[in-house]
């Protein structure tokens, strides 16, 4: 299991942990469209030698700018916000953000077999059930006797080493997530916030991610107790640059109001 609460990157590349090779083992050309009628067309590629086994997906988007790493999102599976529209979670929202900002940029967005972060679809949904008794999103994979996070992502290293990717863009909220890429000898050069995706079903769940594990989600909102129902707007990292992608505000319904300032 891993503990993103205690997540610290490397002081050099002597701590990088050793990988297995992985190869690819097919690239294949797929238009993608969405909800909203965003169109892109991206390359889907598969691997042999993954070291989890699992049937994971890089879904290869736009052309990176020259003189600046790939962007890349390691975006875990969620059936149900993704498929069916859940608005207890933003894992719908941030794969549309994700797409678009990384075709624009250029880069990767793993699509990771990890529902539930790692605890399984059946798993999730029991855990469902007590965060209605009150229970936050880990508290709940707690009392089952499951870890707050089960996700590993060795085999997403595998993946963007086997894609040529050795230093990247990484664009997420979690800490966790790059602190285990460099573990595994990557090179994260920018840690890019995703937007804020706030209903009046998920802020409690945004909130303990802010709390617990500390993701950077930039609004001081969410670490107060939860009581929201309006129209949060993301923040950018303050990292020099521009931020990359296009971000996607939410309403209280969970519909998208369009993009949003990344200022």
């Amino acid at each position: 299991m891993r503990d993103s609460r205690n997540a610290t990157p490397p002081d050099d590349s002597s701590n990088a942990t050793s990988l297995s090779a992985a190869t690819v083992r097919t690239r294949v050309t797929v238009p993608l469209r969405f909800g909203d009628g965003y169109a892109v067309t991206a390359d889907l590629a598969t691997f042999h030698g993954l070291a989890d086994g699992k049937e994971h997906v890089a879904v290869i988007l736009g052309e990176p700018h020259a003189g600046r790493p790939p962007l890349v999102r390691l975006h875990s599976e969620c059936l149900t916000g993704e498929v069916f529209g859940s608005a207890r979670c933003d894992c719908g929202p941030q794969l549309r953000e994700a797409v678009e900002g990384i075709a624009d940029r250029g880069g990767v967005l793993l699509y990771l077999r990890q529902e539930g972060r790692g605890i399984g679809l059946y798993n999730k949904l029991d855990a469902y059930t007590l965060q209605d008794q009150g229970l936050d999103t880990y508290e709940a994979n707690a009392a089952l006797g499951l870890p707050e996070d089960a996700r590993d992502y060795t085999a997403a290293a595998q993946m963007l080493t086997a894609l040529g990717i050795c230093e990247l863009d990484l664009l997420s909220n979690n800490p966790d997530k790059a602190a285990q890429l460099r573990t595994l000898g990557l090179t994260v050069t920018q840690h890019v916030p995703t937007g804020v995706f706030t209903t009046a079903h998920n802020v409690r769940y945004l909130r303990a991610k802010v709390v617990r594990t500390q993701h950077t989600l930039p609004l001081t909102e969410l670490t107060a107790e939860p009581n929201v129902s309006r129209q949060l707007q993301p923040q950018a990292e303050q990292t020099g640059e521009d931020r990359s992608g296009a971000m996607f505000a939410m309403d209280s319904s969970g519909q998208g109001s369009g993009p949003a300032s990344s200022s």
